[in-house]
């Protein structure tokens, strides 16, 4: 045998080992592509589950919002604490129940001189606001009721938070909901007065409460309507 196969050319031992050391090479590539592919695999599960959890909250949510059948003005004039005037036209009120806060809604129309002296009645905490354009809105609460949101108004609205309870708090610290009117403990709502044609004003009024201090009275389901 040559000096140079017995030195582990080409052939013999030499070629053996190298065939062995290329298995074993490949092997751990294979070996590690499997545990990336499964480790992607497991984390795209993860984020697949997280995804559901969401969708599944939105859904309990939306399962748990509904709008309380046989709400009547004068029910929701009483939790708001603010009168409907006798000569007040089309009044219409609605109450939302939901998992974080109760919706509480009333409005009706009066004459221009009848709104003035309503509003002289109930001053807001501070001043009378003008509203600026807000067009990402979504219709919801007095969309119940058939109307735009009063938010979308920019022409001929004032704004304000009403609390009829003189021990509640003025200013911004009467809004512990933050953009919303106040709670049945401190008995603040906002009002929004809208000046729609000329010699008639629309009053919009909003409370939000917290689930259960404000239970619905007897013989008023909470089925939504």
């Amino acid at each position: 045998m040559s000096d140079f196969a017995s030195s582990g050319g080409p052939s013999g031992t030499g070629r053996g080992e190298r065939r062995g050391r290329r298995w074993w090479i490949l092997g751990g590539v294979i070996a590690g592509g499997l545990v990336l592919t499964g480790a992607v695999t497991t984390a795209v599960r993860l984020l697949a589950g997280q995804g559901d959890d969401g969708a599944g909250d939105r859904d309990r949510e939306a399962a748990d919002t509904r709008w309380a059948a046989g709400i009547t003005p004068e029910w929701m004039s009483e939790q708001m604490g603010i009168d409907i005037p006798a000569t007040a036209q089309t009044p219409r009120a609605a109450y939302e129940v939901t998992s974080r806060f109760d919706t509480g809604l009333l409005t009706f129309t009066l004459s221009r001189t009848e709104a003035q002296a309503y509003l002289k009645r109930n001053p807001p905490t501070g001043r009378w606001l003008e509203p600026t354009a807000q067009t990402d809105v979504a219709a919801h609460d007095f969309a119940h009721l058939g109307l735009p949101e009063p938010e979308k108004f920019t022409t001929g609205m004032r704004y304000g938070y009403v609390c009829p309870d003189a021990t509640a708090p003025v200013g911004e610290s009467a809004e512990p909901y933050g953009m919303y009117g106040g709670t049945s403990e401190e008995d603040c709502v906002r009002l929004y007065a809208h000046d729609y044609m000329p010699g008639r004003t629309r009053i919009y009024l909003r409370a939000h409460y917290e689930p259960g201090i404000s239970p619905l009275p007897a013989g008023m389901s909470p089925r939504a309507d």
